[in-house]
């Protein structure tokens, strides 16, 4: 595998050649408190450098600088179209160091450029525009009551408070942004913890966010693992966390936000997204689409399609185009702009992949293609599609986080049928439906339990749209309107005249 490193921008340089740490009331803490991590290019298999390990103490200061900033601070109560301006700049300057960010994205986290600045960084950007338009109007209401008299009745949105956010590594930046547009529209402030193996981004943006104009405390981040996210779930001067991730550790956050203040909690959990291929398709639009549904990103997107139940006349047919597509697929290193699919993030999670699709070969899976990791430097797999499986074959009932498809096929024509298999998993989180007919293609989605369906597509991820998971896909929204039920506190007034 050839990994190697083209010439990086001049900033991406100077901001790997730095010594990182927290970063806490508008200024980098670089000093050690407790333990260093070391931060990996997965696509080499290198260390990039070394960072702080947060403590609790750590947190304590950070939630401290949040907490004054919120109380005191002007972000809060600054006027909303003032706001709007901030968050707006903010975006501009993101989309100003597009070429610095997915550089240090792709080098982090394995992404393939053009998907970090396109895909991630692109959408983070427009994200970040369309929740700068919501802080004027962020509005109550007037209410007329019933009781004796009358009345002047109404409701005020309040931020939230202070908000501790956990987002994976598999996105930092797309993950972060998706996070911080609705709690800075609505006036909340933020202590941002990103996954250790993948912390750089979010030290850049936070620096960002400064030269916007967001004040000093208001944008926090500390970096660690168990033990900072640990804090930050019991924290007592912590109003809301917010975590994407998996759904054990998901879990143990919301057992931990219930026994310490009963804090807000949303969770964006695990997924083992359904892909339905009726036998009227159109195959040349679908074949591409069910293959991007499950390798971009090498797999590692909670959305992935990585069910796939195609209608048996179509069955031959789809899986050889998959196939196709999977073998012709250009997976090298991020920062090559040839590159359609990068590596997994570590070499613990390629063993992870490796090691469930050899279970599922073991209990009679058929391996169609792929199904070994490529040798050389980094942590690469192959794009794997596995046959002669049925649903309660492990592969098929559980999240693999990988660039593995499990092919099905049904011949039943009862939607019912069809639905109660797609909807057997314990996740809901995504699902796409293929088919000419529109008629057909509506009746499925009614039936099938998901947060995000496509039609004729996997995944359509507009910052207007509602994003989230049913059953043990997680608790409530991000993006669209949805996104600010879990920063606003609704406070109703109500005077006798």
């Amino acid at each position: 595998m050839n990994s190697v490193v083209p010439e990086l921008h001049p900033a991406t340089r100077a901001f790997l050649a730095r010594k990182l740490g927290h970063y806490v009331n508008g200024q980098v803490l670089a000093e050690i408190t407790g333990n260093t991590s070391p931060v990996f290019d997965p696509g080499r298999g290198i260390k990039l450098m070394d960072v702080p390990q947060g403590t609790s103490g750590d947190v304590d200061k950070a939630v401290a600088a949040a907490r004054a900033a919120f109380d005191k601070g002007p972000w809060r109560t600054m006027k909303p179209n003032l706001r709007s301006k901030v968050i707006w700049k903010f975006a501009d300057l993101i989309e100003e160091h597009t070429q610095v960010l997915a550089e240090l994205e792709s080098l982090n986290c394995g992404l393939p450029i053009n998907a970090a600045r396109m895909g991630h960084i692109g959408t983070s950007v427009d994200l970040l525009r369309y929740t700068a338009g919501w802080p004027t109007k962020l509005m109550g209401r007037t209410i007329p009551v019933s009781s004796p008299g009358e009345w002047h009745a109404y409701t005020l949105r309040d931020p939230v408070g202070v908000v501790a956010q956990i987002v994976p590594w598999n996105g930092p930046l797309m993950m972060a942004a998706w996070k911080l547009a609705p709690a800075l529209a609505a006036g909340c402030t933020i202590v941002l913890k990103p996954a250790e193996q993948t912390p750089l981004t979010a030290i850049y943006m936070a620096e960002l966010a400064i030269e916007a104009g967001i004040p000093e405390g208001v944008f926090n981040v500390v970096l660690g693992g168990a033990e900072v996210g640990s804090t930050l779930s019991t924290h007592p001067d912590v109003d809301k966390i917010a975590f994407t991730g998996s759904t054990s550790v998901g879990r143990a956050i919301a057992v931990a936000a219930a026994q310490s203040n009963l804090k807000r909690v949303t969770l964006e959990l695990g997924g083992k997204s359904p892909v339905i291929v009726f036998p009227d398709a159109d195959l040349s639009s679908a074949i591409p689409a069910i293959a991007a549904g499950i390798f971009s990103g090498a797999g590692q997107i909670c959305t992935a399609g990585s069910r796939l139940y195609v209608h048996e006349k179509a069955f031959d047919r789809v899986l050889e185009g998959v196939a196709e597509a999977a073998n012709g697929l250009k997976v090298g290193y991020g920062l090559d702009p040839a590159t359609q699919m990068g590596p997994l993030i570590s070499e613990a999670h390629l063993a992870r992949v490796a090691g469930m699709t050899e279970m599922a070969v073991r209990e009679g899976a058929s391996v169609v293609t792929g199904a070994e990791a490529i040798e050389g430097g980094g942590y690469f797999y192959k794009p794997t599609i596995l046959a002669s499986l049925t649903p309660s074959s492990t592969i098929v009932r559980e999240e693999v986080f990988g660039p593995v498809l499990s092919a099905l096929r049904f011949s039943d024509d009862d939607l019912d049928s069809i639905a109660a298999e797609a909807n057997s998993s314990p996740y809901g989180l995504a699902a796409s439906i293929f088919t000419k007919d529109f008629s057909l293609a509506h009746k499925m989605a009614a039936r099938v339990r998901a947060g995000t369906i496509g039609i004729n597509r996997h995944f359509v991820g507009d910052s207007a749209l509602p994003f989230g998971g049913f059953r043990q896909s997680g608790w409530g929204r991000e993006k669209g309107e949805d996104m600010f039920n879990a920063y606003l506190e609704t406070k109703t007034v109500a005077a006798p005249l």
